[in-house]
């Protein structure tokens, strides 16, 4: 069972009006929009979040290039064309 809290929120009344018609045109409450793109938005930082963690765990395992972490050459000798 989901429990629900009450909160209050402050926003320019242009964006509020938009978001009742958005709510309207869905044929849903502002209160269930406002929810379901807030929901997303945790959704997607999660996995963001996620995916992060992994790649800095990928990095702490990946292979020996053979420099011993010490950079040979400068970055215009690289870049030179």
């Amino acid at each position: 069972m989901t429990t629900y809290r009450n909160v209050t929120l402050s926003m320019p009344v242009k964006v509020l009006r938009q978001l009742k018609r958005i709510a309207a045109q869905r044929q849903t409450s502002l209160s269930q929009l406002v929810t379901q793109t807030l929901e997303e938005l945790a959704t997607r930082e999660a996995g963001y979040m996620q995916a992060r963690d992994r790649q800095l765990a990928w990095l702490k395992q990946a292979p020996d290039l053979g420099t011993q972490g010490v950079m040979r050459g400068s970055r215009d000798a690289l870049h030179e064309r």
